[in-house]
């Protein structure tokens, strides 16, 4: 069972075409862009990446394609839902197509109480046994805190490998690496947080902005982990206006918008999420001029 999903990883968008079909030839060459980039891990199927709106034929192509063009590179399914039957069976269909783990957020919108919330991850880890997940809280989206109490008890389960934490707490990110098992992994799951979570004792960074500056963000990564504390401060200093861009308005509005500019895309999300407001565009292309991504 392969657990390493450490260092860099990229939530990976997902490109439409102008009729709405997803464009699985620019996805392809989205990883690839990814994976010349240095990233360490792939996540097809989160948020990033628009999984709500996608059917089952579209989740499978993407898994598929990212797969083949991985190059090596462990890819972690997204395959969380409040819908518990649901999210198993995705799980289950992850480890079919061949992948190496599942990202699975906390349920949203039934907010169950913690006992809930450990029996969903562990009716989603029978449903594909030995296969690794990584436990991922986002309470902005989903209304849910994974509180480290509740963690502690997802920790018993030997599938659930790793923490991908979104929840903007400095505090609650101290408090799970402090406590956090040997053999677990505390992902950072903010790009404005990655050096703030390695330094307090993370393995990694889910990155939205590494879709555009995967490099970047790699020798970002790298440095915080092995303690290039100034290179570290420097980088995430001069990406720190990339990141706000890309926050603007909602993931991934903005990072569509990126995309675009590099050629790795439509700027075309799918309803009820609307392309990027010209502001945003302008802001968005400014830093990537900036880190002279684009000309």
């Amino acid at each position: 069972m392969l657990t390493d999903f450490s260092g860099l990883c990229v939530a990976l968008a997902t490109p439409f075409q102008a009729s709405g079909a997803v464009d699985l030839g620019a996805f392809q060459h989205l990883v690839r862009h990814v994976v010349a980039g240095g990233v360490d891990v792939l996540i097809p199927l989160g948020s990033t990446g628009e999984a709500a709106t996608l059917n089952d034929n579209e989740r499978d192509a993407l898994v598929e394609t990212c797969l083949a063009e991985s190059r090596g590179r462990p890819v972690v399914v997204g395959t969380g839902s409040n819908n518990t039957a649901q999210s198993a069976a995705w799980t289950k269909r992850a480890k079919q197509l061949g992948a190496h783990g599942a990202l699975v957020v906390t349920p949203y919108y039934n907010k169950p109480m913690p006992s809930g919330i450990v029996a969903h991850f562990r009716a989603v880890a029978d449903a594909a046994p030995g296969f690794p997940i990584v436990a991922y809280n986002v309470p902005g989206r989903t209304g849910t805190n994974l509180a480290p109490a509740t963690l502690a008890q997802l920790w018993q389960n030997p599938q659930v490998v790793a923490v991908k934490e979104s929840s903007g707490n400095l505090a609650q990110i101290g408090e799970i690496a402090r406590a956090l098992p040997r053999e677990k992994l505390l992902l950072a799951g903010d790009d404005n947080l990655a050096l703030a979570t390695i330094a307090v004792g993370g393995g990694g960074l889910v990155s939205v902005a590494a879709n555009v500056a995967p490099a970047l963000f790699k020798e970002l990564v790298v440095c915080a982990r092995e303690g290039q504390v100034g290179r570290a401060r420097e980088l995430h200093q001069r990406l720190l206006p990339l990141m706000d861009a890309l926050f603007v308005e909602s993931n991934p509005i903005p990072l569509k918008a990126g995309l675009e500019l590099l050629g790795l895309g439509t700027a075309l999300p799918r309803l009820p999420l609307l392309p990027a407001e010209d502001a945003t565009r302008r802001r968005v292309g400014e830093a990537l001029r900036a880190l002279e991504l684009v000309g």
